[in-house]
């Protein structure tokens, strides 16, 4: 998998700009600002729905415009495909494949997938849980694009069952018994399938994350990572971990927290308050690790995260923001090793200089908002 062509509409800023892409290494080199990690940005974003430097849409608008348009041609297994994204902040945004329009935007899950390593990575080590978790979802989509349907309805199910339980926290405990037991049952079996998926996508992590690290930091321990839920009190939940076992665990949590949601009016236990908890050895990487090893850490869930997306059939886009510059040599070097024999890797750096040679390709200037292009000559979209 591929992206020949993208091109961007009012997107950050850039007004209209196209840029043609080969297999292989692209590098996008600019100083900060110049416009280089949008051009990443926008086609990480066709392929999760999400930025990942801003958690909101309004952001990605250029000044003045009212919404912004995020193409791009995809060659997968011999197949072309058009992607485009219409981005409209507090409306719905629109979404096609090949000039076609989509029910919903995140009917464009699966069709281009990408793996991103960005600065920002390194809040899954220093970050909030709510990081890891979004790791974790938007890899389980990547995979399982229907799953997005899940998340969205767990999302949905909670926010109403919130909504109940602080009706009946400011009326002091007057509430309908049997709404709450409705939507009890929703949380239930949307929470047990969400928490199932991630957990068996923890365990395929664990062992190339393992296997990552240790070719990344050879000397500096091993690095696991387990999956804690929000009941437990830091226990793994009880074995067997079938869907069945997991939603019986948490109706019974859910009972035993009753009486605290009615008082404060939140929910207190599910998938929304779950950890992927980062260990090296048996300390948490969160306040032990040092920073090249929060670094490979890291960069270890990324790499792992390549593999199982390869491993379902095709080679993801690996895009590298601006990492080159956060790294020491020998990790410079090892990380551009391991990823050298991607189908298509684009690179952006600040500093040409920083880019290890095991990376050389196709590359452009950006500079001012303007990409200047090298051989070969550009294709367009249309």
């Amino acid at each position: 998998m591929y992206v020949t062509a993208v091109e961007l509409v009012d997107f950050r800023s850039y007004e209209q700009v196209q840029l043609s892409l080969n297999p292989g290494v692209t590098v996008l080199v600019g100083r900060n600002g110049q416009g280089k990690t949008n051009v990443v940005e926008a086609i990480g974003y066709l392929a999760t729905l999400g930025s990942h430097r801003v958690a909101s849409d309004q952001p990605l608008i250029r000044h003045g415009a009212s919404s912004a348009v995020v193409r791009a041609a995809v060659e997968r297994t011999g197949r072309r495909l058009l992607l485009e994204i219409e981005i409209v902040p507090g409306k719905s945004n629109r979404a096609r494949i090949n000039k076609s329009p989509l029910p919903r935007p995140r009917d464009l899950l699966g069709a281009l997938r990408t793996v991103v390593f960005a600065p920002e990575d390194l809040m899954l080590v220093r970050g909030d849980p709510e990081a890891r978790r979004s790791f974790l979802d938007e890899l389980m989509m990547l995979r399982t694009p229907r799953l997005a349907g899940v998340k969205a309805d767990y999302d949905r199910t909670l926010k109403q069952r919130n909504a109940l339980l602080k009706s009946a926290a400011a009326t002091r405990g007057s509430f309908d018994v049997a709404t709450l037991a409705i939507w009890n049952d929703h949380l239930v079996q949307l929470g047990s399938e969400l928490l199932h998926e991630r957990l068996t996508l923890a365990a395929d992590l664990r062992a190339p994350v393992q296997e990552a690290y240790a070719d990344l930091a050879p000397a500096a321990g091993e690095a696991r990572l387990d999956y804690r839920a929000s009941w437990t009190g830091g226990s793994p939940l009880a074995a067997p971990l079938t869907r069945d076992s997991i939603a019986a665990e948490l109706r019974d949590a859910l009972a035993a927290v009753e009486r605290d949601e009615l008082q404060r009016g939140v929910t207190l236990v599910g998938p929304h308050r779950d950890d992927l908890v980062l260990l090296l050895g048996d300390h948490p990487a969160k306040g032990y690790a040092s920073h090249g090893e929060s670094w490979s850490i890291v960069l270890a869930l990324r790499l792992a995260s390549f593999d199982l997306l390869r491993a379902d059939g095709d080679d993801p886009v690996l895009i590298l923001d601006d990492v080159f510059a956060e790294l020491d040599t020998t990790r410079r070097e090892r990380l551009a090793e391991m990823v050298a024999g991607a189908e298509q890797v684009i690179v952006t750096a600040a500093v040409a200089d920083d880019i290890p040679r095991a990376l050389s390709g196709d590359r452009f200037t950006v500079e001012a908002g303007h990409i200047r292009a090298g051989e070969p000559e550009g294709r367009r979209l249309v």
